[in-house]
């Protein structure tokens, strides 16, 4: 499997990583009271973490939903984010346009699942040389992302992750079918399970998306059985109060516990015949 850089961090199959933070960036105040504590939280079970938050959320459900400050803002504090706690930060872009401007300071380019099959944005993205996380369409099979994979290695960059965030099932229903890593890991690149959203209710609530978050642990403890090599969680200290995705968000008071869950489950595979 190809190792993939992220700013300072180098992933592969041999350590599990993490990608955690809000939604969206609500104040540069809330950002980065978030990834110090998340910092904070990677330091003492001292495994690898990547901060997200988007700068904009260009997909909302009402157009009266809050969006985020806006990609000069945004970078501006995500850059601060990076300068102060040293973790990589990762957001979205959501056209070709943003991926020169978002790579001067992003470790991690993230291509939504809405746009995954966006061949010009997914090859201006790589074509940074950043790390690429894609996610897969909820409108796609596991197989599909061979050919989204191929756009971005076409570029030369081999630094791309590969992200499961469930399928569409029926009107506002998301399932996980777990077969999917299996099938994304023959790609040869790393995988990540996109647990949070896997839970969302997509539109559930009329004007915003709902969501289930009492099936995050369980999901996030079945992924780490299979063997995904990555974890993405949208974690927030008040999600009853986020201004995106809350109903679908991890409490940050048990984002350590599900991780040393995680850790323990891939640490007992590896003690298996």
């Amino acid at each position: 499997m190809r190792r993939v850089k992220v700013g300072s961090l180098t992933l592969d199959t041999k350590e599990l990583f993490f990608i955690a933070g809000p939604c969206v960036i609500e104040s540069e105040s809330h950002c980065l009271r978030m990834a110090e504590r998340i910092a904070a939280i990677g330091e003492r079970l001292h495994v690898p973490l990547i901060f997200k938050a988007s700068y904009d959320k260009a997909n909302r459900t009402s157009p009266k939903s809050y969006r985020g400050p806006g990609l000069d803002e945004g970078l501006r504090i995500l850059s601060r984010v990076r300068s102060e706690t040293g973790l990589p930060v990762l957001s979205d872009i959501h056209e070709p346009a943003q991926a020169s401007a978002a790579a001067q300071v992003l470790d991690a380019l993230q291509i939504p699942a809405f746009l995954c099959r966006q061949t010009d944005l997914v090859r201006a993205a790589a074509s940074t040389g950043r790390c690429v996380n894609i996610k897969k369409g909820q409108f796609l099979s596991p197989y599909d992302m061979r050919n989204v994979l191929e756009k971005a290695l076409e570029t030369g960059n081999p630094n791309i992750l590969l992200t499961e965030r469930g399928t569409c099932f029926g009107y506002n229903n998301l399932v996980v079918d777990f077969r999917s890593f299996l099938i994304m890991h023959s790609f040869n690149q790393p995988v990540v399970f996109d647990v949070t959203h896997s839970v969302q209710v997509p539109g559930g609530q009329g004007d915003r998306s709902g969501g289930d978050a009492r099936f995050i642990p369980d999901l996030a403890r079945a992924g780490a059985a299979v063997g995904v090599n990555g974890f993405f969680f949208e974690v927030h200290d008040h999600p009853e109060n986020a201004l995106s995705d809350g109903p679908n968000a991890l409490h940050l008071k048990f984002f350590p516990t599900l991780l040393e869950d995680i850790l323990r489950i891939r640490s007992s595979l590896r003690r298996s015949p």
